[in-house]
């Protein structure tokens, strides 16, 4: 069994409803895992413990804590590490808003978040708070060898126990909308080799100059599949939609980039 500053197994700390669920859960964990020697800790990804750590230089000796977020980037690349990654909110500006007033509130003098930031101080704060929002931590925590299935009994349950939708009120301002053009989605291609070829990725600037990224030998009947996302496609996607919400007021606009969840 490792030390408790070095455990055998890293079982996260998250926020509201899963933290409820898995806080309780884990003296049951430690419990049965100690009975076998087995050593499981906690480390702090949550939306407050991220910002906490984020802001040292404000906070007293009694009031800091440590980066585990980054301690847990580093930990993940070690072929000997094995880290519990629970759910946690990917964080909108309501929500970084609403955490920075409870912290605040609880005597944590972290800065408030900076709308339109002015000074110098303010465009540091903004900056280090825009590095906490959206799915700040599902990249750092899947550059190790992440897996990501469920435990058969799990998946049954589900399969037996399908989930229901409640009544869709006609007068919801829910809105869906996807690129329909010029997305990874559009403009992939695949294509399966009969020859051992070399396959070379290449950037093309505006001037027509051609820079070679990577070189790869394949075997033959590999399938070589390979796409990208048009810039203009998005801008002008992002637009129409930003427009729309204006016009619908009361509603929370989100976007949702899947490139970092496939590693791109």
């Amino acid at each position: 069994m490792s030390t408790d500053n070095n455990p055998d197994i890293i079982y996260t700390k998250v926020d509201e409803a899963p933290e409820l669920a898995s806080a309780s859960l884990l003296p049951i964990v430690q419990s049965f895992a100690g009975a076998a020697g087995i050593s499981v800790g906690t480390k702090d990804i949550s939306l407050a413990g991220r910002i906490i750590a984020t802001f040292p230089e404000s906070l007293s000796a009694d009031r800091k804590q440590a980066d585990d977020l980054a301690e847990l980037g580093q930990l993940v690349k070690q072929p000997d590490a094995n880290v519990i990654k629970l759910p946690n909110i990917s964080a909108s500006v309501p929500q970084l808003v609403a955490a920075i007033k409870e912290l605040q509130g609880q005597g944590y003098a972290v800065p408030d978040y900076p709308e339109t930031p002015t000074s110098d101080a303010e465009k540091d704060a903004r900056a280090r708070y825009d590095a906490i929002k959206g799915s700040a931590v599902n990249p750092v925590l899947r550059e190790g060898n992440s897996d990501r299935r469920a435990a058969k009994a799990v998946k049954k349950f589900a399969q037996d126990n399908p989930h229901r939708m409640g009544v869709w009120t006609s007068d919801s301002k829910t809105r869906v909308a996807a690129m329909s053009g010029g997305d990874f989605y559009s403009n992939e291609k695949s294509v399966t080799l009969k020859d051992a070829s070399d396959v070379t990725i290449e950037l093309e600037a505006a001037d027509g100059t051609r820079t070679v990224l990577k070189k790869v030998s394949y075997p033959a009947g590999t399938v070589v599949d390979a796409t990208f996302m048009s810039a203009k496609a998005l801008d002008a996607f992002l637009a129409a939609e930003i427009d729309k919400v204006k016009q619908e007021p009361g509603v929370l606009f989100s976007l949702h980039m899947k490139a970092t969840m496939m590693k791109v």
